[in-house]
């Protein structure tokens, strides 16, 4: 993979180490290579030993929980679950950069995160809420680096920490409470596109009649399973990418509407195809087939937008030259430029020199009439191109026209 991001300076007189022209096999040996340096450095190892410790205690501490999470990832709908924190410790091994001495307020922040992280943790269990208090782990690994590895640490360990919260299941409650208004967007969609393809459909509270057939949109048709895995993609492609703010706030921003178009040409997909072909055929396409084409479905959608969005905006031009007229006339006397023209410091100095020359009675240089050239010399010297152009009076570089 070509064009990698540059790793981080080794030291702040060192310039960045880039690595856009490696393989990632080579990008991934430069930075293990960069981490083993550091931990032979005291100022280094100290805090990286410190926060793998402590984030040990909390992984022992978080056990009973995290098991909860690594249960949940049986379900289909958090079936991504275990690679989240494979990401993100590679993305921790990707940004990771050499550590500044740790400052008192970053110190002071850090423990205030753990015992935020602590306290709200104890009310869920009080409360016996199981959710909350596996979420109450992301904090807490912040708190962790925050005290160990100070403000310049976090700079680069805040993203991959944060988006370890995709690991966990969503809490009940708020399962109930998208699960209704998810099936009814996607039965409304899905029957005004069936409409839209000439079909006789309409709806009846979450199914989709049509002629004598009922096709019903139940919990696992609602596209809430495609939306937590699709946001949690989404998130990872923009940390993956190198693009301007506002671009990865569209492409988080688009996952929510992507994923329900999706799932809604799914359903409009399996309807039609109750009315076109057998109910085997449909039945297969819903359950078998929908589930591997509907991620690279979205994925090309996400790709279109991407695409779109690179394209959008052009870069600045930076050329003072403006448009028109006074652009063509000053490409062309760029191209025609000459490489004895001198540049503006060089110009000066001559002049300097010309004059003090003729200060003190030195010769003097003369053109070719004559004149005396004692005076400033001229930046870009102006001279005929040839006979034609010599006795027309265009000089080099000053063609008319646009």
């Amino acid at each position: 993979m070509a064009a990698l991001r540059s790793v981080a300076a080794r030291g702040e007189a060192d310039p960045p180490a880039t690595v856009s022209d490696d393989s990632l096999f080579e990008a991934w040996r430069t930075r293990l290579t960069d981490l083993w340096s550091d931990l032979h450095d005291p100022d280094q190892r100290a805090p990286l030993i410190a926060i793998v410790s402590l984030v040990g205690l909390l992984l022992y501490g978080y056990w009973p929980g995290l098991l909860n999470a690594k249960a949940s990832w049986s379900n289909a709908q958090y079936s991504h679950g275990w690679i989240v924190p494979l990401f993100s410790v590679g993305m921790l091994l990707w940004w990771r950069k050499p550590l500044k001495p740790v400052t008192m307020s970053a110190r002071s922040a850090g423990l205030a995160l753990l015992l935020a992280g602590f306290g709200i943790r104890l009310l869920a269990a009080w409360f016996r809420i199981v959710t909350i208090d596996m979420y109450t782990f992301v904090p807490a690994v912040g708190g962790a680096f925050l005290l160990c590895c100070g403000w310049s640490g976090m700079r680069w360990a805040w993203a991959p920490i944060a988006f370890l919260i995709f690991m966990f299941p969503l809490p009940d409650e708020a399962t109930r409470y998208l699960l209704g208004p998810l099936q009814n967007l996607a039965t409304t969609v899905s029957t005004f596109a069936l409409q839209t393809f000439g079909l006789e459909a309409f709806q009846e509270g979450n199914q989709i009649v049509i002629g004598e057939m009922h096709l019903g949109v139940v919990d696992a048709c609602s596209g809430l399973r495609m939306l937590t895995i699709f946001i949690a993609l989404s998130v990872a492609l923009v940390m993956l990418g190198d693009r301007p703010w506002w671009e990865n706030a569209v492409i988080i921003g688009s996952a929510i509407p992507i994923a329900l178009i999706v799932n809604s040409i799914r359903i409009t997909v399996t309807g039609m195809l109750y009315q076109v072909a057998t109910s085997e055929i449909a039945e297969m396409v819903f359950h078998d087939l929908a589930g591997w084409i509907m991620m690279p479905m979205a994925l090309s959608m996400l790709y279109g937008e991407q695409f779109l969005l690179s394209n959008l905006m052009l870069a600045e031009d930076d050329d003072p030259a403006g448009i028109g007229l006074e652009r063509s006339v000053a490409i062309g006397a760029s191209r025609s430029a000459r490489p004895g023209l001198l540049p503006l410091t060089d110009g000066l100095s001559a002049s300097a020199k010309g004059s003090a020359g003729s200060g003190k009675g030195g010769a003097t240089e003369h053109g070719a009439r004559g004149e005396s050239r004692s005076g400033p010399v001229p930046l870009s010297a102006p001279k005929p191109r040839d006979g034609r152009d010599s006795a027309r009076g265009r000089h080099d570089g000053l063609s008319p026209g646009i």
